[in-house]
């Protein structure tokens, strides 16, 4: 038997998504939460994504602009955005500065690895955020508390200082304040000392870092306990005398102070990058956030003439915008009449910025493209089920599939199934999964089509008033459902009832 390999050809049509298609999946599939981390993790990798402020927690889109009446903490994040925008502009002039080399623009990418291990570009290390932990935040050190060797008072202070901790893993409260609280509200009596004793004790918790007080302590915490080498002795070092300089990234003039050597500071810098200045984060959320764990994606109102209105929740997510600075580099790059004669410096930091501004750019744009793709899905739900959102009565939800909705908006059903996935609308009836409005279909021999919802709900109201001395079959329950014009089989009424976990007629007699 001889074996022949035949070579043939073959046109198939494949399509691949772009990385700006990949970038707006993952957003869709993103809740609100998810979301205004993602966004501030790009706001600190990427210096060409700047905002003005963040706006009110719980402000939906169009809503609360900051007027005067703003208070001291509003000034604040005010403030804040502005030095953070000043950071920025330092770290496009840091990128002038440090880039050297030959004229060829083909040695990019070695460059481009210098810069990330200078610590001025993207730094994925830098805080890595774990959704959907099972176990909270206070649960988890609560199980590490129980471990150690503490006495009644000890635990009971130590629990109270895990309860105080902020998300992010610090105490932001002062030992005096948390001493009267103490007295006050739990009748324990103990000095700061005693207090300090206990938080010294939390300290030694994993992940390292958390119940610092402030983010130097935080970071020296994590330093102290990695294995001894020259290159976190000098973090450690710029850490304790150089920390203002370290917080405004002026490694040139920590370097000079410390009589470094550039791959010396290199190694500093490296380690420093390697902390993590939220512990807190990699444990989920902390006791308060846990028992607020639902932020609604969207806020449905309806009035009282019937009416529907609804808006996307804006939460924490900043309006966005490249970065002037990084636009006026490459304006002046474009008018500049003789570009070769640019030198290998102004090259690099052309072509940074320029990725930059791109990346930015398409950001900005997946950000509002999600908007939209939910501001159309929850149109169409909400014209679907708009009977159900006007009185609230689970039985007049209609049958609504995947289908139904990508039909009305025109989108793929995979696009419907990620917006619908984790994200919750608050009504006037309560706050739901948007799955909840969601229901398959039963259709009858007439080809009339029932909602299986309406149906089990029907199914659970003539189990409740049955006379339990003597329970209903699924033959008499088949009948008792006809007569209120769902004409099932005996079959799909044994499965409905088992799906809503009541069991069959003789489990359920009373004597």
């Amino acid at each position: 038997m001889k074996l022949i390999q035949e070579q043939t050809q073959k046109q198939v049509q494949q399509q691949k998504l772009t990385q700006q298609q990949m970038m707006l999946v993952r957003m869709l599939e993103m809740p609100l939460a998810e979301l205004e981390q993602n966004v501030q993790a790009e706001l600190d990798d990427n210096p060409a994504l700047e905002t003005d402020a963040f706006g009110d927690e719980n402000n939906a889109d169009g809503a609360g602009e900051w007027g005067d009446n703003s208070t001291a903490d509003e000034r604040d994040d005010s403030y804040e955005a502005l030095t953070e925008r000043e950071e920025r502009e330092e770290a496009l002039d840091h990128a002038l500065e440090r880039i050297g080399g030959d004229d060829d623009l083909a040695g990019m990418a070695d460059s481009v690895e210098t810069r990330e291990r200078a610590g001025w570009t993207d730094s994925a290390e830098q805080e890595q955020m774990v959704y959907g932990e099972q176990t909270s935040f206070y649960d988890t050190l609560k199980e590490q508390m129980g471990e150690q060797d503490l006495t009644e008072q000890q635990m009971n202070v130590m629990e109270y200082l895990i309860g105080s901790l902020d998300s992010d893993g610090l105490l932001r409260k002062s030992l005096d304040s948390i001493t009267d609280e103490l007295a006050i509200y739990h009748n324990i009596d103990v000095t700061e000392n005693e207090v300090e004793e206990v938080l010294e004790r939390l300290q030694e918790f994993d992940p390292a870092g958390i119940g610092a007080r402030t983010l130097q302590e935080c970071l020296l915490l994590q330093i102290d306990r990695k294995r001894w080498t020259e290159a976190r002795g000098n973090a450690a070092t710029i850490l304790e005398e150089h920390f203002d300089d370290f917080l405004n990234k002026r490694w040139e003039r920590i370097r000079t102070q410390m009589g470094l050597g550039n791959d010396q500071m290199e190694a500093a810098q490296e380690e420093l990058l390697r902390l993590n200045p939220k512990p807190g984060s990699s444990l989920g959320e902390t006791e308060g956030r846990n028992i607020q764990q639902i932020t609604p994606d969207f806020i449905v109102d309806t009035n009282d003439d019937g009416t529907i209105t609804f808006s996307i929740t804006r939460g924490r997510i900043p309006d966005l915008h490249v970065s002037p600075s990084f636009t006026d580099l490459l304006a002046s790059y474009r008018q500049r009449d003789n570009k070769k004669s640019l030198t290998r410096s102004e090259k690099e930091a052309v072509v940074y910025a320029k990725e930059r501004v791109e990346r930015a750019q398409n950001y900005i744009e997946a950000v509002r493209q999600r908007r939209h793709t939910l501001y159309v899905t929850m149109k169409a739900i909400i014209d679907i089920q708009r009977r159900y959102f006007q009185d609230g009565d689970e039985s007049d939800l209609r049958p609504m599939i995947l289908k139904d909705v990508a039909d009305r908006t025109g989108l793929d059903i995979s696009t419907i199934s990620r917006v619908s996935n984790m994200k919750y609308a608050q009504t006037r009836w309560g706050t739901f999964k948007l799955r909840h409005f969601f229901s398959d279909s039963y259709k009858t021999e007439n080809g009339e089509e029932l909602s299986t919802r309406k149906i089990k709900a029907t199914l659970k109201e003539i189990i409740d008033g049955e006379d339990k001395h003597k329970p209903m079959s699924d033959d008499a329950l088949k009948t008792a459902l006809a007569e209120k014009g769902f004409p099932i089989a005996r079959r799909t009424v044994a499965k409905y009832r088992e799906q809503l976990d009541i069991p069959v007629a003789r489990l359920r007699k009373e004597s």
